[in-house]
């Protein structure tokens, strides 16, 4: 059994999959950074010097001084400042992934192969055989 795991722990997929999930969780504790205190700082300034991951709507009617006050009294809220910023997080990922693939894919691209010329259809066939048949009649 000892065997077994070593050899499914050695296969190059295992390994590069590994290696994926952590860079993935470093890149995003670098995305949350981007946007908590890169992004959402001067929104929040055009927003009077609101707190953005403040935002929220309590859904029981009553007013709260904070989402933690809110939070802290149970109350039901809709937290969607924290929902803008995390479509903001999804978002800036989506786009330095994509950016990424393209890198990797333009770095990896294939050189195609020269298409050989496919053969004519049946009827292009007989058009160029009439064609040629007219051009030695005259």
């Amino acid at each position: 059994m000892w065997q077994e795991f070593r050899a499914f722990i050695a296969r190059g997929n295992v390994i590069d999959l590994a290696v994926g999930v952590v860079m993935g969780a470093a890149f995003n504790a670098i995305i949350n950074s981007l946007v908590n205190d890169i992004v959402m700082p001067p929104i929040g300034l055009l927003l009077a010097g609101v707190n953005f991951s403040d935002l929220f709507f309590a859904l029981d009617g009553k007013s709260y001084a904070s989402l933690q006050a809110a939070q802290q009294a149970g109350a039901p809220v809709w937290a969607w400042g924290r929902f803008v910023q995390t479509v903001l997080n999804f978002l800036i990922v989506a786009v330095a992934m994509f950016f990424l693939v393209k890198g990797v894919s333009r770095i990896y691209r294939r050189p195609t192969p020269l298409a050989s010329p496919s053969e004519p259809s049946a009827e292009v066939k007989l058009l160029t055989e009439i064609r040629d048949l007219l051009k030695a009649q005259r």
